[in-house]
């Protein structure tokens, strides 16, 4: 159960196809700004990418407004509570993509890689194995400042210097993960779920997003067993902790 402060922060993302762009970018900004509310959203013909924060109620209201479009209907926003809210201003843009990786033919709103909630992950990393015994690694791939606020033990870590050199970096590792599970992870899902799929078109055949990301895993595994530290995250909260509230 969430603390009880006072600002409400969501964040969530959707791979669908959208083409009114425009049109949706001012809807969402005027709902926003009606409600008092801070953030950022990120609208790309790929899908939605958003972070928000203001007081509960009027949080809550936006979150009604959108799924009201069947595209956004089955949003799960991530949440987590602050006694600040965390952002400066609202901006609702248009973006080529709502996470940059260049590469136009990863389309996860055609298909998605297998995800692995967070209880089975944990209990996959006590055990060593996945369920059919095959060893699991958890691969990062967030930029390497973020990995250095917090990563889970033993985690694969390409000191990537931005999302985009991702895949040239699975290029030159791949046969490093041949015959394992490999389970890729972010903040909030958004990037191990292209992660994923680039891996899968390289052939890699035991491949899995964690579900929801780092936020889900705090989330729904208690405790948070074999994550060390915190989590960065991209507001003035800088990061979190497994609790999901400032870290130290």
């Amino acid at each position: 159960m969430l603390p009880a402060l006072p600002i409400l922060n969501l964040s969530a993302y959707k791979f669908v196809e959208l083409h009114d762009l425009p049109a949706l970018q001012q809807h969402l900004l005027a709902q926003a700004e009606a409600r008092g509310l801070k953030g950022t959203v990120l609208l790309a013909e790929e899908g939605i990418n958003l972070f928000v924060a203001g007081q509960e109620t009027p949080v809550r209201e936006w979150l009604a407004v959108l799924r009201a479009d069947p595209r956004f209907a089955d949003l799960q926003p991530k949440e987590s509570t602050s006694a600040e809210v965390p952002f400066k201003r609202l901006r609702v843009k248009v973006k080529r993509e709502i996470i940059r990786m260049n590469m136009p033919a990863v389309r996860p709103a055609a298909g998605r890689a297998p995800a692995v909630a967070p209880a089975t992950l944990a209990r996959w990393l006590a055990q060593g194995h996945d369920d059919d015994g095959r060893p699991v690694v958890t691969l990062d791939t967030r930029n390497a400042f973020e990995v250095d606020q917090g990563a889970f033990e033993g985690a694969i870590d390409w000191r990537l210097a931005k999302f985009s050199d991702f895949p040239a970096a699975l290029q030159a590792h791949r046969d490093e993960l041949a015959g394992k599970t490999v389970v890729s992870y972010c903040t909030g899902g958004i990037r191990c779920e292209k992660a994923a799929l680039v891996m899968q078109s390289a052939g890699l055949d035991h491949v899995y997003q964690l579900e929801g990301g780092i936020l889900k895993y705090f989330e729904e595994a208690p405790g948070a067993p074999h994550w060390r530290g915190d989590c960065f995250v991209f507001d003035e909260r800088i990061a979190l902790d497994p609790a999901l509230q400032p870290a130290d």
